[in-house]
């Protein structure tokens, strides 16, 4: 009995031991054995591993691709036109060894803040190195390269691998955005000014082109008129001189009638003739038997 009572804490201290002994590696992470603070071994690879227990300890880190968000921060192009630039970078930790040697027992969150540091001034360095217009344009994709290349390098030291670099948001700060608002109101103004003024160049070359078509179309109206007119007086000539040719006493009588008519309509000016005047030639005839 004494026996037993014995052996079963030493099966449990064994038991604990043994358990403590043995860790998983997930397939998402890396671990490094560590004794005594310095590392002994790392574990990559997913599955089981073993440890001397109470000696050596396990540090896990993340094997996926991390995301990390700068700050946005203010860069000063060549042309002296500041912008305020949001980043980001997806990083991996490559090598956990030296990550471990670099960041000590800071871990992820030291590592970022010295990465944040890293882009942040290889940032403004490629983005200092161009003008605001290519900065701003839709196509950014060699400036994000330039800036992951030249931060590679310097990470490298860190035992992280960045992945990609990539720019979200470039603004004017606030201080600027109503100058440039304005600028581009002023500039906006002056382009519809120049289409107002070239919308009434066309419109006077089109009303001085119309008033010219309307000047010729009466010109040539007239000009056909008078030539109908002057044969028309033609024609009415020719057939009073026929038929003044034909019968000369009628023709003098038509012309009398006509005279009449146009003399005693109502409203004309009164008339003092004599009773002899030639002009009631034919009005005595008829009053003749």
């Amino acid at each position: 009995m004494k026996k037993a009572t014995f052996i079963l804490p030493v099966i449990a201290i064994l038991a604990a031991v043994g358990l403590s002994s043995v860790f998983i590696v997930d397939e998402r992470e890396k671990a490094l054995v560590l004794q005594f603070g310095r590392v002994v071994d790392v574990k990559e690879e997913p599955g089981l591993s073993f440890k001397i227990p109470l000696i050596q300890e396990i540090v896990r880190y993340d094997d996926r691709i991390l995301s990390r968000d700068i700050d946005p921060l203010e860069v000063t192009p060549l042309d002296d036109r500041r912008l305020v630039v949001d980043a980001f970078a997806r990083y991996r930790i490559a090598d956990v060894h030296q990550f471990r040697e670099a960041v000590g027992v800071g871990g992820i969150r030291a590592a970022e803040d010295r990465l944040d540091r890293i882009l942040r001034a290889e940032t403004r360095e490629v983005l200092g190195s161009v003008s605001s217009a290519d900065i701003l344009s839709s196509d950014r994709a060699a400036l994000t390269l330039r800036i992951r290349s030249a931060a590679i390098a310097e990470a490298r030291a860190l035992g992280l691998e960045v992945v990609d670099v990539r720019l979200k948001r470039t603004d004017l700060p606030v201080q600027n955005l109503e100058a440039t608002f304005a600028r581009m109101r002023a500039e906006r103004e002056r382009e519809a000014a120049d289409e107002i003024a070239r919308g009434e160049e066309a419109a006077q070359r089109v009303r001085a082109q119309a008033d010219r078509t309307v000047v010729e179309l009466v010109s040539d109206a007239k000009r056909q008129s008078e030539i109908i007119r002057g044969e028309s007086d033609a024609e009415r000539n020719r057939i009073f001189a026929e038929a003044y040719g034909s019968d000369r006493e009628f023709f003098e009588f038509y012309r009398s009638l006509e005279a009449y008519q146009r003399a005693l309509l109502e409203g004309n000016s009164t008339m003092v003739l004599s009773p002899d005047s030639e002009f009631f030639n034919y009005l005595k005839q008829a009053d003749r038997p």
